[in-house]
C-alpha cells in the first residue's frame, strides 16, 4: 500500500456496524484504513477535519495495520457523548481482535463498543 493510500471499506460487517452506530447515536461515523505516516495522531486529526462541517458530530476510527496504530478522533459534539475512557475500552477490544488478524471484525467490534458507551445527546 502506498503512503497515504487507504483501502476502500467494502466490508459488509463494518458498513453494518456504521449503520447501527449512526441510527443509535445520531453521530456520523467513518473509518480510514491505511498509512497514517510518521505522526499518526496528526494525520488522523487532519482526516477528521477534512469531514468539514460534519466533523463536530463525527467519530473517525483511523487504523494503520502495517504500523499497528489505531486512532479514534471525536468531534466537539461527539466528544460530549464519548469520553477518553470509552474510547480506550473500545480500542482495547479492537486490539484483541486485530491480534488474531481480523481487521474487519476488530473495526466493527470497536464501533459497536463505542455505541454502547455513547451517552445520549
Amino acid at each position: 500500500m502506498a503512503p497515504g493510500e487507504a483501502t476502500v471499506i467494502e466490508s459488509a460487517q463494518i458498513q453494518r456496524a456504521i449503520k447501527i452506530a449512526e441510527k443509535r447515536t445520531g453521530l456520523n461515523w467513518s473509518v480510514f484504513v491505511g498509512d497514517l505516516g510518521a505522526e499518526p495522531r496528526a494525520e488522523a486529526l487532519n482526516r477528521h477535519g477534512a469531514l468539514g462541517p460534519a466533523a463536530s458530530e463525527s467519530v473517525l476510527l483511523a487504523v494503520d495495520p502495517a504500523a499497528h496504530r489505531l486512532e479514534i478522533v471525536t468531534g466537539t459534539r461527539a466528544r460530549r457523548r464519548l469520553d477518553d475512557r470509552s474510547c480506550a475500552l473500545a480500542a482495547a477490544s479492537m486490539a484483541g481482535t486485530f491480534a488474531v488478524r481480523d481487521l474487519d471484525g476488530g473495526i466493527a467490534r470497536g464501533i459497536l463498543a463505542l455505541v454502547e458507551h455513547a451517552r445520549r445527546g
